[in-house]
């Protein structure tokens, strides 16, 4: 039994996604960022235990992606749907979300020097990006909307390197990048609180892209 846990706990991801897609679509009111972020803590905790138990596999592999692309790609992509029904003939881009998920989690799945950072925005912080739009503090409107959905399509294929949270000491030499993050991504939401929430992914690209150009050099 404990050996399948790992992959019971990413069924449970594309569970909360296929939920938060009826939602999203029958129930205006539902917020898709929170079945963002509760398919992301299980998406967290069957990578988690699987190497906690050493019991990582091929299948465990496949399944995660698989989960992630429902969760992170289409569950963003009919919210975004939702969001530009009705107000724009061009609505249909939206779907353009999922396909490049999918494409950004298929070169992931081939790439192996995805160890120390990631080439492309990753899936997860997509989904957050563009359901978080549900809190900005300021009217999105539906050619904004656009633009920001065609932005993350091609973020997500980007050759752009991006901060992984991966800490593998807790000092700050060598971790520079990662506790900037962190600590600012703390004061905007201390400051700003949940009308933070939509800069957090942009806060993240703009950090990663200046730790390029100077922790690089």
């Amino acid at each position: 039994m404990i050996r399948h846990l790992p992959n019971m706990l990413t069924c449970m991801n594309l569970l909360i996604g296929c939920v938060g897609i009826y939602c999203i679509m029958r129930f205006p009111e539902y917020e898709a960022f929170y079945f963002v972020i509760l398919a992301g803590l299980f998406d967290f905790l069957d990578g988690f235990t699987a190497r906690l138990l050493k019991i990582q596999s091929e299948l465990g592999k496949q399944l995660d992606s698989l989960s992630d692309l429902v969760s992170f790609g289409m569950l963003p992509a009919f919210y975004v749907l939702k969001e530009l029904e009705g107000k724009t003939p061009f609505f249909w881009v939206a779907l353009l979300i999922a396909v490049f998920s999918a494409v950004r989690l298929a070169i992931f799945n081939l790439d192996d020097t995805q160890q120390d950072s990631f080439k492309g925005l990753p899936t997860p912080a997509n989904a957050i990006m563009l359901t978080a739009l549900a809190f900005s503090p300021v009217e999105i409107y539906d050619t904004t909307l656009i633009g920001i959905c065609l932005f993350s399509c091609l973020m997500l294929v980007s050759p752009v390197r991006l901060i992984a949270l991966k800490f593998k000491t807790i000092g700050w030499k060598g971790n520079e990048p990662r506790w900037l993050l962190l600590l600012g991504s703390g004061v905007l939401i201390a400051g700003f609180q949940m009308a933070a929430i939509p800069f957090l992914i942009p806060y993240y690209i703009a950090c990663s892209v200046v730790s390029n150009l100077i922790f690089k050099s």
